[in-house]
Formats: structure tokens, C-alpha cells, sequence
């Protein structure tokens, strides 16, 4: 059981370390106005679940989207980076107050943002559960659980620490979409879907 619990481990923060740093950016965004806090945990559990949901299905044998065309999902990043940076360039004339808030994204864009950074996810959850049995995979699912949670909380610390946010503050009108869109090209050029659409579009 310490074994599958130490795997558990290993395998969440070696596929979500990057999940750290998009916390960080919506928790940074929260404490200037949206997404709310409760919107961001519960999005990333939404998302997460979904994940090992998706996962679990595959180990099983069965596929919902095929994997060469998961990466569309960069998509979604790509989207709510682009919408955020038209609505800072739409305020930017604006005074500081309320009306130049972050609003970055709900409940169901920071789950969308949780999928679609879940690639890697699937791909190393999907062979683990299928070759564990079913109380390992149970342990593992928990522990996963668990540790969104610290993810939560270790990305609100970092975003609302009172020097980071001071020390961002010029910049974080721009580093929410910044953030959005690089992940969003990152998911699709590293997925390959590009590729793969001009191949079938040629």
C-alpha cells in the first residue's frame, strides 16, 4: 500500500507540476476580482476527476476521443487566453478600479483549462490503471484527490503571497492571457493536431 501511495505521488506531480503555475495565475486573478476562489478548486476537481474519469474508461479498453486528436483540447487555453487579452485591451484606457478586473474564467473554463492540460495525464494514467488492480487503482484515485487540494493550496499561496502580487502587478493585466494562449499553442503544436490537420486538409 506505501508503494502504490509513493507511485501515486510520484505519477501526480510529475504530470500536473506544470498545473502549479496556472493556479497561481487564476489565484492571482481571483484576488483582483474573478475567477472566485471556490470557482478555481472546484474547476480544477472537476477537471481533474474527469481526467481519471477519461482514463479509467481507456484502461478499460474503450476510447472516447482518439488520441491523435486529443490536442484540439489546447483550444479551450487558447480561446479564454484570446477573449482575456481582447477585454484588457478593450479597458486599457480605463481607470484602475473594479471595472479593470481580471476576469479570466468561471467554474467551467478553469475545469476546460484542467482537461485540456491533461494530455499527459491520460497517457500515463491510462497503461497504470490497466495493468493495477482495481484496489491499487481505488488507492491511487484517492491520493490523487488528495493532492489537488495541495495544488489548490499551494497555488492560492503563491498568488495571493503579498510580494508576488505586488510584484506582478504592472504585468498581471497581461500574464492571464499570456499564460492561456502559450499553454493553448503549446498543447496544440506539442500534440501534433496541426500537423495532422493540414495532412488531412492537403
Amino acid at each position: 500500500m506505501l508503494a502504490t501511495i509513493g507511485s501515486a505521488i510520484g505519477l501526480f506531480s510529475a504530470t500536473n507540476i506544470d498545473d502549479i503555475v496556472v493556479l497561481t495565475v487564476l489565484f492571482l486573478a481571483s484576488s483582483r476580482g474573478k475567477p472566485r476562489p471556490w470557482q478555481i478548486v472546484a474547476g480544477q476537481y472537476l477537471g481533474f476527476i474527469t481526467l481519471v474519469v477519461i482514463s479509467v474508461i481507456a484502461a478499460l479498453g474503450l476510447t472516447i476521443v482518439p488520441d491523435e486528436w486529443v490536442g484540439f483540447l489546447g483550444l479551450i487555453p487558447l480561446g479564454i487566453g484570446i477573449w482575456t487579452l481582447i477585454r484588457g485591451l478593450r479597458r486599457n484606457g480605463d481607470d484602475d478600479d473594479d471595472d479593470s478586473k481580471i476576469t479570466a474564467v468561471g467554474l467551467w473554463g478553469v475545469a476546460g483549462i484542467t482537461i485540456a492540460n491533461g494530455a499527459d495525464n491520460i497517457s500515463l494514467y491510462t497503461p497504470i490503471f490497466r495493468t493495477s488492480a482495481p484496489s491499487d487503482v481505488a488507492i491511487m484515485i484517492v491520493v490523487f484527490l488528495i493532492l489537488v487540494a495541495v495544488w489548490c493550496a499551494a497555488g492560492r499561496l503563491i498568488g495571493t503571497n503579498k510580494a508576488v502580487t505586488e510584484g506582478l502587478e504592472r504585468v498581471e493585466h497581461w500574464l492571464v492571457p499570456a499564460v492561456f494562449i502559450g499553454l493553448g499553442l503549446f498543447i496544440l503544436i506539442e500534440s501534433g493536431v496541426i500537423v495532422r490537420l493540414i495532412e488531412v486538409l492537403a
